[in-house]
């Protein structure tokens, strides 16, 4: 049986201890009196019996997937001839390759050790089978078996409601705890590779430094491997592009949501919010499309009509695109943190005599600044971390300018361009993406404690 076939028996399983248990819990009641007496409701007394039902079962099916392969492995070595078995590890590692994929079909046998290997690989799917066979039987016995003790358990003094609640709320905790681990994951190993990074690249020349060549000689004399690691350009590319964005998007989107929260009736918000939030679900990959054939030419024409020269792939190009596809994030979120006010503070302006667009501006704006600020960051962390647009439509030359009509480069498309390919982290080159996404995250960092300082500034005068 097939894991997805397994946890669909469990499932069933979960479901008929649902109901046993709850009938077990109503006739329970029916002995002492009526539901009345039970500590908790019926359908806590179902769930109680459908968790214990699965949450035995599943560790089991966690625990045995994660050594399943060690153990089979170390099996079919086991059944290897004593000459194989003493191979070096780098040599027994091959061949215990070339017994996986001749296990599943993928190579064809050859060689002096034909015979071994389809001997193994037999053994291979033998034990494979063996193993899913012992796994179902047990995982499902355990399921059963565990159901049926706490249906027997079942009483009107169990108290259900806690039980089940705990479970949830070590569930809850586990989640957090994981998701808290692997920020702290992401932050070390990003964290470990800079170090080694910096260890070959002074870290005032990466900060400071306005020239990015990051190519490294593999031979001595080698042409054009500069190997410079000046982030500057990059830094200065990824602020002017999302400043461009910014500029196009929050006044845009600010606007859009002031109008359609304050202004527009009911008919013409149900057909203008659904239309300008589909933005939202176009692909980056079109609007790289549109920014590179449409937009860039249309400025190039635009300017060239003035005699001011435009390169073919600017930043104003992809900041232009890029706030275009932000609107939607800043419109959607700022206009549900508008109609969130209280409408006493509106009916108070009017009534002291302040119009509606003076109410807008003194009263609601400043009582939805927290949320609009919080809207306009996820806006920026959308914008810094845009990539697609930029590769198509500002280019990949590492310039430091502050003309948005020339081409310039982010940090994020040096990133994936450093990644790209068969890559070993042995060298400055692959490991200068990492100390530019440690930099980035600083980057972003210092923006999220400027936003929540603004935040809690002007929040004290509505609290």
């Amino acid at each position: 049986m097939t894991i997805s076939s397994l946890f669909a028996v469990i499932a069933v399983l979960m479901f008929a201890a649902y109901a046993c248990g709850y009938q077990r819990s109503i006739s329970r009641a029916t002995l002492v009196g009526g539901q009345r007496h039970l500590h908790s409701l019926p359908l806590y007394y179902g769930l109680l019996t459908s968790l214990w039902c699965a949450i035995p079962s599943v560790l089991l099916i966690g625990l045995w997937l994660a050594m399943d392969d060690m153990v089979i492995q170390h099996l079919v070595v086991q059944s290897l001839p004593l000459a194989d078995q003493n191979l070096p590890e780098a040599e027994l590692g091959l061949l215990v390759n070339s017994v996986e994929n001749y296990a599943e079909g993928v190579t064809n046998l050859s060689g002096e050790r034909a015979s071994v290997i389809a001997a193994a690989a037999e053994r291979l799917n033998e034990l494979r089978g063996l193993s899913r066979k012992a796994l179902t039987v047990v995982a499902v016995a355990m399921a059963v078996v565990v159901a049926v003790i706490i249906w027997w358990r079942i009483s009107p003094e169990v108290r259900a409601r806690n039980h089940v609640e705990r479970v949830f709320r070590v569930a809850l905790l586990l989640a957090s705890t994981f998701a808290v681990v692997t920020t702290i994951g992401i932050i070390l190993s990003v964290v470990f590779e800079s170090i080694r990074f910096f260890q070959s690249v002074p870290l005032t020349e990466f900060i400071f430094g306005t020239h990015w060549s990051p190519q490294i000689a593999l031979r001595e004399g080698q042409v054009g491997a500069s190997g410079a690691f000046g982030s500057l350009p990059l830094f200065a590319g990824t602020l002017l592009v999302s400043a461009i964005a910014m500029v196009v998007a929050v006044p845009t989107g600010l606007m859009a949501a002031i109008y359609l929260s304050e202004y527009a009736t009911k008919g013409v918000r149900n057909v203008v919010k659904p239309m300008l939030e589909v933005l939202a679900g176009i692909p980056t990959v079109v609007y790289g499309f549109f920014a590179a054939l449409t937009v860039a030419p249309a400025i190039r024409s635009g300017f060239g009509v003035i005699g001011v020269d435009v390169s073919a792939e600017s930043a104003l190009a992809a900041g232009a695109v890029m706030g275009i596809m932000i609107i939607p994030f800043v419109s959607s979120l700022s206009d549900d943190v508008i109609n969130a006010v209280p409408q006493s503070l509106r009916d108070g302006s009017l009534g002291l005599g302040a119009t509606q667009s003076e109410t807008i501006k003194r009263v609601v704006i400043p009582a939805a600044l927290p949320g609009i600020v919080g809207g306009v960051l996820l806006a920026v962390s959308r914008a810094i971390g845009e990539t697609m647009i930029v590769v198509m439509a500002a280019g990949l030359a590492a310039n430091l300018t502050a003309n948005p009509l020339e081409s310039v480069t982010t940090v994020t498309v040096q990133i994936v361009t450093l990644l790209v390919g068969d890559q070993e982290f042995d060298s400055p080159k692959t490991l200068a993406a990492f100390a530019l996404g440690l930099m980035l995250f600083i980057v972003t960092l210092t923006l999220n404690f400027i936003a929540l300082a603004i935040v809690r500034k002007y929040r004290e005068q509505y609290d």
